[in-house]
C-alpha cells in the first residue's frame, strides 16, 4: 500500500507566478506591443527568410541585414524568449515553427501582415487613437490628411504590403466560406471590392460552371492583373474598374463584399449595398463576408477589430446581427440568413427586395 502523501504546497513566489495578480496581467496586455514591435522588426528584417536553410550566429546575421550587431542580438533574444526563433549557442539562432511563418515563401505567410500593421500607417495611426475616441473621426486621416484607400492609391509601395497582408488573412476565411456556404445556384458572381482576386477565384474553382467579376479601383485592378492570369480560372473571370458607389457590374446572380461594409459608416454601407441592388438580376443575393459582433462580454477577436476600424477607416465599424439586418433593409434586402463558418468569418446572406 502506497503511504499518503502531504499535499504538494507552494511557494508564495510560485503561487504568485501560477496565478498572476491583476497588475501583472495587466502590465502584459500594456507592453504586448514590445512583442508585437519585434515581430515588426523582424519581418522588415527578413530574418526568417536568412534562417531557412539552417542556423546562424547573429554576426552573419548582422551583414546580411544592415544592422548593428549587439542590437540586433537582443531583438533575436527577446523574440527567442516568446518562441519566436532559438538561440541554439551563443549568439547562434535557428529558426522555429512560429518564425516559420515570418517567411515570405511559405504558404500561411504573415510576414506581410506583420510589416503592414508594425508600419507607420497602422502602427503610427493606433499611437494617434485618443483622436478617433474624443472625435469620432479616423486617426489616419488626422495623421495623413486622407483616407487611407486614397493614401494606398498615391503610395504603391505601401499599398503592395497592404495587398499581400489582406491575402494572407484572407486563406483560412476564404477556405471557411467555401466549405461552409452553398454557392450552387449562383452562375455568375460578382467580387466587389475584391482585391487581388483570391476569394473570387477560388470560389471560381470550387463552382466549375459559374463565372466571376472582379470589381474595384482602377489601381487594384491593375495589380491584380498578373493573379488572375495566373490562375486556373482566368477564362471564367473578367476584370472591371470602377468606384462602388458610382455603379458596379450589372446582371450578376449574387454580389459579394468581404471585409467592405466594414470599412464604412451606415450611410456609405447603404449606398454600396444599394448599388448592387439596383445592379443584381431579379432575385439576386448580397454576400456580406464579415464579423458578426456577437452580445455578451467573451472574448471576440472582432470587438478588437472595430476598434481597429474607428482608427484607421472614416466610420468604419464591426457589426451585430441586429446593424446587418437594418442596414440590408434600408438597402431593399432581406436578410435571410447568417451562416457561420469554420474561420472568424460569416457570411451574411441578403435577398433583393423588389
Amino acid at each position: 500500500m502506497t503511504p499518503a502523501t502531504e499535499p504538494e504546497t507552494l511557494s508564495p513566489m510560485a503561487e504568485s507566478m501560477a496565478s498572476p495578480p491583476p497588475q501583472m496581467v495587466l502590465m502584459q496586455m500594456i507592453t504586448g506591443y514590445w512583442v508585437s514591435q519585434s515581430i515588426f522588426a523582424a519581418a522588415k528584417l527578413g530574418l526568417a527568410d536568412h534562417l531557412s536553410t539552417g542556423e546562424k550566429n547573429c554576426a552573419e546575421l548582422a551583414t546580411a541585414t544592415g544592422s548593428h550587431e549587439p542590437s540586433l542580438y537582443r531583438l533575436l533574444r527577446a523574440l527567442a524568449s516568446v518562441g519566436i526563433f532559438a538561440e541554439t549557442k551563443p549568439s547562434t539562432f535557428a529558426i522555429t515553427p512560429l518564425a516559420t511563418f515570418l517567411r515570405s515563401d511559405v504558404p500561411g505567410s504573415v510576414r506581410d501582415a506583420s510589416i503592414m500593421m508594425g508600419d507607420q500607417e497602422h502602427y503610427g495611426s493606433w499611437g494617434n487613437i485618443l483622436h478617433a475616441i474624443k472625435t469620432g473621426d479616423s486617426s489616419f486621416q488626422d495623421r495623413f490628411g486622407m483616407n487611407i484607400f486614397d493614401y494606398y492609391g498615391q503610395n504603391p509601395e505601401a499599398a503592395n504590403i497592404f495587398d499581400r497582408a489582406m491575402t494572407s488573412f484572407s486563406s483560412p476565411e476564404i477556405a471557411g466560406v467555401i466549405s461552409d456556404y452553398d454557392f450552387s445556384g449562383i452562375k455568375s458572381l460578382v467580387d466587389v471590392a475584391g482585391g487581388q482576386g483570391s476569394l473570387l477565384t477560388a470560389i471560381l474553382q470550387a463552382n466549375p460552371t459559374m463565372t466571376g467579376t472582379l470589381f474595384d479601383m482602377p489601381d487594384v485592378i491593375e495589380r491584380a492583373k498578373s493573379h488572375i492570369a495566373d490562375s486556373p480560372v482566368s477564362e471564367r473571370c473578367q476584370l472591371v474598374s470602377g468606384s462602388f458607389f458610382e455603379s458596379v457590374p450589372a446582371g450578376a446572380d449574387a454580389y459579394i463584399l468581404k471585409h467592405i461594409i466594414h470599412d464604412w459608416d451606415d450611410q456609405r454601407a447603404i449606398a454600396i449595398l444599394k448599388q448592387c441592388h439596383q445592379a443584381m438580376a431579379a432575385n439576386g443575393k448580397v454576400l456580406v463576408v464579415e464579423q458578426v459582433i456577437p452580445p455578451g462580454n467573451d472574448p471576440f477577436i472582432g470587438k478588437f477589430l472595430d476598434v481597429n476600424m474607428l482608427v484607421m477607416c472614416p466610420g468604419g465599424k464591426e457589426r451585430t446581427a441586429a446593424e446587418f439586418q437594418a442596414l440590408f433593409a434600408q438597402a431593399g434586402f432581406k436578410l435571410t440568413r447568417i451562416v457561420p463558418t469554420h474561420g472568424i468569418v460569416s457570411v451574411i446572406e441578403g435577398m433583393r427586395l423588389s
